[in-house]
């Protein structure tokens, strides 16, 4: 790190003037007052080569494959709506579940204001605040001098790492009157910094390794970031003791078994009711109940306990692909049932429903798409998924299934539709759909922005851009928000879903966009494989 570093190291003064306020939220979210219960309203290959893509409507016919393990699905666990009527007025409606299905494309809860994890919700579909500018530029990079590398093994491999990847979505959040940005880097730290200002609220925390995944914020306002890292470790950091992020709880790969494949986390947690979700690349699902709480001088605390974890493979996966089966996406929960696919290509969906009453979770949903599933599943307000998957092995499953796929979990046949994108190994999908109005609009790895007809699976248009196209894109205010492997952070119009969307802007980053952006009160905030985290507006 250059001087300028040091020179940021200052928190902010306004941090003690908050810690009251957040201790009262923290405590109103320990008793349950959280939005999904109550609310009412609501590089692998760098080519970009043409791809002749097809959309696929299934039939009511299943369609099977020798290598093929079975598909399952069960009813959805059923919604129950509570509304009490007195006299003179009518009380909310209240959901009564882990998550109300119908709460798509809105923030993580009411306690605490900002995009809070990967995607900003349980279903993975929150993107953030506008208005976003007409004419943005750079408004601050993080750094201000030198680069955030470090060096990181993966497969024998010892190379220098630079920048933010995949995901690397950041945090941005509201503090009292301030707004903080967190993320995790390939300099190996997680940073918090003000987000006007770009200056560090805290020291850097720095872990054993690079960090990939996106972090999440506590939902409910206890003073907690929860991060992984590749150094085997998955963390909870308190931020209300001083200058530095203090850790409370860390969970190692190597804790549960058995384990298959590696020990990082990629997969960005969810945390409901004091209970925290969230896979591993051990290729194990994870439930902790985190127990979180205040000491006598007002600091947080949590005291974790693993209520359950699974193997996310089974005999059957094993048989067609091997070992590699890791938990790279990031959970998604709807209803009563949490979703995630493993690198194996088994998409699947585990009942919940008593978990806090002490039964353990079911796996009630079983579907095998034949290759790597990287992208977090997306769902919608029906309790429909929207998988993204890779082409690497080129397996018939894959050919039959196809890269971009809807899928109804609680069918006999569960596919729906699917778009097909194999011209070549490595193609496919690894950055997670965002759900705009009646479009699913998809980017690929071979530099296509999809979009897609919700209903139909036909494709509407298609951007060209230059990929890899690993940035998830973002919808705010009407404005598609997709970075390219060039470093250009373009904005299209998407007001009109059924043409192709007018280029609006385009901002040079100076480095390949991996990470996903954050936006928040219109401004930007996304890291590139240049070095630098950027603020743009």
């Amino acid at each position: 790190m250059g001087s300028a570093d040091s020179s940021n190291a200052s928190p902010s003064l306004l941090r003690k003037s908050v810690l009251a306020s957040l201790l009262l939220a923290g405590i109103l979210g320990a008793v349950g007052l959280v939005w999904w219960r109550n609310e009412t309203n609501s590089s692998a290959e760098r080519a970009n080569a043409p791809v002749e893509t097809t959309t696929t409507v299934a039939s009511s016919t299943t369609t099977s494959t020798t290598m093929a393990p079975t598909t399952t699905a069960t009813a959805a666990p059923t919604t129950t709506l509570v509304t009490t009527t007195t006299a003179s007025t009518t009380t909310t409606t209240l959901y009564d579940g882990w998550v109300d299905p119908t709460l798509v494309g809105v923030p993580y809860g009411d306690t605490v204001a900002g995009v809070l994890t990967f995607r900003g919700s349980p279903t993975r579909t929150f993107y953030g605040s506008g208005p976003i500018a007409e004419t943005p530029s750079i408004l601050w990079s993080f750094p201000e001098s030198g680069s955030m590398c470090s060096l990181s093994t993966s497969g024998g491999e010892t190379k220098t790492w630079c920048g933010s990847g995949w995901t690397g979505q950041p945090s941005v959040w509201e503090v009292g009157d301030d707004t903080w940005v967190a993320f995790g880097a390939y300099d190996r730290a997680i940073h918090v910094l003000d987000a006007d200002s770009g200056e560090r609220e805290f020291d850097d925390f720095v872990t054993g390794d690079i960090i990939k995944g996106s972090v999440t914020v506590d939902p409910d306002g206890f003073p907690i970031i929860y991060s992984g890292s590749r150094d085997n470790f998955f963390r909870a950091l308190a931020w209300d003791r001083g200058d530095e992020l203090v850790e409370l709880w860390r969970l190692a790969a190597t804790d549960v078994s058995p384990t298959k494949w590696n020990d990082d986390w990629d997969g960005a947690a969810l945390v409901i009711d004091d209970y925290l979700f969230v896979g591993g690349e051990n290729s194990r699902i994870h439930i902790v109940r985190l127990n979180r709480g205040y000491d006598a001088d007002g600091f947080v605390t949590v005291d974790p306990e693993i209520v359950f974890d699974a193997a996310g493979w089974d005999d059957e996966l094993i048989r067609a692909v091997g070992n590699n089966v890791s938990i790279e996406n990031s959970v998604a929960i709807s209803g009563n049932t949490i979703y995630f696919a493993n690198s194996g290509g088994l998409v699947q969906g585990w009942d919940i429903t008593d978990l806090a009453v002490g039964s353990e979770p079911e796996r009630v949903f079983r579907y095998w798409v034949g290759d790597d599933v990287d992208a977090t599943i997306v769902i919608d307000e029906g309790g429909f998924l929207y998988v993204g998957v890779e082409y690497e092995r080129g397996l018939a499953r894959a050919r039959e299934v196809g890269q971009i796929i809807k899928l109804d979990p609680t069918a006999e046949d569960p596919l729906i539709w699917s778009v097909a994108d194999r011209a070549h190994l490595n193609g496919g999908v690894w950055a997670t759909a965002a759900l705009h109005r009646d479009l699913v609009i998809v980017p690929t790895n071979g530099g296509r922005v999809l979009g897609i007809d919700r209903d139909s699976g036909e494709i509407r248009w298609t951007l060209n851009l230059s990929g890899p196209l690993w940035q998830s894109p973002v919808v705010v205010d009407d404005v598609l928000i997709q970075g390219d492997c060039t470093g250009q952070l373009r904005a299209f119009d998407v007001s009109d879903t059924t043409i192709k969307p007018p280029q609006i802007w385009s901002v040079d980053l100076g480095g390949c966009i991996e990470s996903t952006p954050a936006v928040w009160n219109g401004t930007i905030y996304v890291g590139t494989r240049g070095g630098k985290f950027h603020a743009v507006g």
